[in-house]
């Protein structure tokens, strides 16, 4: 399996404090899959999200990418690990002000051994006219098209993608949707999306819901709809 997530367990505070917030997930994902985790704020998603990711460590359980256990890591392991096979998208861009579109997305090459070329992503991304402005020149879809372009660029095997769309209007949403969507086809990246919105799970492969730290529901999609078709 692809990534594998057996027993995944993570709680915050102590005593009366203590907040379970993962409570045994287990979630098999296969390569190239677009994946959307649902459920309502504090399920869970974006806690699970940052175990897959790295970011966070669990309590218990453990999280397996093409065989190798992230658990048995360093911090100095994890972080190339991170590095090598990871992307992220989050609502917030967390671009670098100084540094012009066309250079934010190269930041994302140099943290890879054999990043995709920058003219390719510039295109896909359909930043061309906007590669030499610097972020604050440019609309939120844009910068946010930006952050996928550094993600991807370095040529991922899992795109992480936490409510990308949540900071825009509906028309700029459907534009990254469709982004990722070419993605996800193009490079065959891995995408797990977090989200809220109902409507992204029709685009998606598979649909985990959760709620209170637990996997409540599996649905395939057997009528899987383009980014572009979607309305909510």
């Amino acid at each position: 399996m692809f990534l594998s997530v057996k027993g995944l367990k993570k709680s915050y505070g102590e005593g009366e404090s203590r907040v379970d917030v993962l409570n045994g997930i287990d979630i098999d994902v296969n390569k190239g899959e677009f994946l959307c985790l649902l459920g309502p704020s504090g399920c869970g998603k974006s806690t699970l999200l940052n175990i897959i990711g790295g970011i966070d460590r669990p309590d218990d359980g453990s999280v397996f990418l093409n065989g190798d256990d992230m658990g048995k890591m360093n911090d100095k392991e994890l972080t190339a690990y991170r590095r090598e096979n990871l992307g992220y998208i989050f609502q917030m861009y967390n671009l670098i002000p100084d540094l012009t579109v066309r250079e934010n997305i190269e930041v994302g090459a140099y943290l890879s051994k054999e990043p995709l070329d920058i003219d390719e992503i510039i295109e896909d991304t359909g930043l061309k006219a906007q590669q030499d402005k610097l972020p604050k020149q440019v609309s939120g879809g844009q910068q946010q098209r930006t952050s996928i372009g550094r993600a991807v660029i370095k040529k991922p095997e899992i795109l992480l993608c936490d409510e990308p769309t949540g900071a825009l209007d509906y028309n700029t949403g459907k534009e990254i949707l469709k982004l990722i969507e070419h993605v996800n086809q193009k490079y065959n990246t891995t995408v797990i999306m977090v989200t809220h919105n109902d409507a992204i799970q029709k685009m998606s492969d598979r649909t985990l819901t959760l709620k209170d730290g637990k996997v409540t529901g599996v649905f395939v999609n057997e009528d899987k709809i383009s980014a572009e078709a979607l309305n909510w």
